[in-house]
């Protein structure tokens, strides 16, 4: 003890109240996600690998993201309950040993059942993780630097999402055989997995010299709170499940898509050692299938942040969902139906992706009351995984039933349409309700 205190007041900038601690534990909190964000990826971005090696169709592959969200369903309604039990750091570790037990069942899978297994683990502790790391900010950084955490936390998971598109290929390639690239993934939720106990080190420091509060879980659903929300919270729910019900399914396979279709490689190409090769994918990531995939991800990482706060200063938050809603529309539309190259289309579609959100997340706790915002996030997410459960299977159902990806396209621009139908509603809904989302100064009901 003696000796800590000692510390303390020979650093004291790295004291727990100062900005260069509390940015530390914001970096090292962020790296919990970093690992599952690469392993969810991990087997969209060598699914023609997977699909030729484990004699499978596509529709296996959709269904990988499908067990994962149904485990995510169940989560919802236990993980911010066991955080307010045992607390984040117990189970945010806790959380982090399954996302790992699953990654490693995925590696270790002899066949498609045990691996659909792994994905199922996977996705319970994933999701709760999310949850629990929610939590975390909000313990660290209530106040004007909450909604900053949020978006670096974000910014650094998806990292995690674009190294697995723009590597994993490379991997399975580099060492012929494609459990290699599955072993990435649980070499990177291993070192999440070290981050997490270093962010107990620190939290538990924190803790003792701050008197830091211990914050809810979060996201949990009351039931009796549900029939207290009106109309303009449904509309942003279903437009939120319409919304990602067509991206992350699409990613799921776009890989392969953009493989198939336009003959776009799964790796860039190099001569030299490993990393070198991996240096020079992420360097061309864009002239690559699966590096094409996360030019919406690219989009998000780089332009979500600034232009969250554009709406926040400027408001139109149900007019900006309207506009992303169309966006999504012509790019389905054009990669199904034209030769236009990708890349095009995919920067309309990571437009969108960084417009719908941005005004999206942060409209709800505007539109239902204080005390039901937990309710309401904890509601929408499990609506929103429901779509996420369905729509990868019925786009490889739809793959391996036409020989093409013209059908997948079709119904992802068809949930473009209804979402667009649901942003409208919204619209009209917002103006009944006195512009709570259109305003700029809004205080929540």
């Amino acid at each position: 003890m003696a000796e800590i205190e000692s510390f303390k007041s020979q650093s004291n900038w790295f004291h727990p109240s100062r900005r260069p601690y509390r940015y530390a534990v914001l970096f090292i909190v962020s790296l919990l996600t970093f690992g599952s964000y690469f392993a969810y990826d991990s087997v969209g971005a060598i699914a023609p690998t997977l699909i030729t090696a484990l004699g499978i169709g596509r529709e296996s592959i959709g269904q990988m993201y499908t067990l994962y969200s149904i485990a995510a369903i169940l989560s919802v309604f236990i993980g911010g309950l066991l955080i307010d039990r045992i607390g984040t750091r117990r189970a945010s570790l806790l959380f982090s040993v399954l996302v790992t037990v699953g990654a490693l069942i995925v590696a270790l899978a002899p066949n498609i059942w045990i691996l659909y297994f792994g994905r199922f683990i996977f996705g319970w502790g994933s999701e709760s993780l999310v949850v629990a790391q929610s939590a975390i900010f909000t313990r660290w950084f209530k106040g004007k630097e909450l909604a900053f955490a949020f978006g670096i936390g974000l910014t650094i998971s998806r990292l995690g999402t674009l190294f697995s598109f723009n590597t994993e290929a490379l991997i399975a390639e580099y060492f012929k055989n494609y459990s290699a690239a599955l072993w990435a993934a649980v070499i990177f939720c291993v070192l999440s997995l070290l981050a997490n106990a270093l962010y107990i080190f620190l939290d538990r420091r924190g803790e003792r010299i701050l008197k830091l509060q211990e914050e809810g879980g979060g996201d949990k659903i009351v039931l009796a709170d549900i029939k207290k929300f009106r109309s303009s919270y449904w509309y942003v729910t279903l437009l939120c499940v319409t919304f990602y019900s067509a991206i992350f399914p699409f990613t799921a396979l776009s890989t392969d898509f953009f493989n198939s279709k336009w003959g776009l490689p799964l790796t860039a190409g190099s001569e030299g050692g490993f990393f070198t090769q991996v240096f020079y994918n992420v360097i061309h990531m864009f002239s690559t299938a699966g590096g094409t995939t996360t030019i919406i991800i690219f989009a998000s990482m780089i332009f979500a942040p600034f232009f969250g706060q554009l709406v926040d200063r400027f408001g139109k938050r149900a007019t900006v969902m309207v506009g992303g809603s169309i966006l999504m529309i012509p790019a389905f539309l054009t990669m199904a139906f034209t030769i236009i190259p990708p890349a095009l289309p995919m920067i309309v579609l990571g437009a969108a992706f960084v417009m719908v959100p941005a005004a999206m997340w942060p409209s709800i706790p505007l539109i239902v009351e204080k005390n039901r915002v937990g309710t309401a996030f904890g509601l929408t997410t499990t609506i929103q995984n429901i779509g996420l459960a369905l729509f990868p299977w019925l786009n490889g159902l739809l793959r391996d039933a036409t020989q093409a990806y013209t059908a997948s396209m079709v119904m992802f621009s068809m949930l473009g349409i209804v979402g667009l139908i649901f942003a409208i509603l919204l619209l009209r809904a917002d103006k009944r309700e006195g512009d709570k989302l259109e305003k700029v100064d809004i205080v929540a009901s």
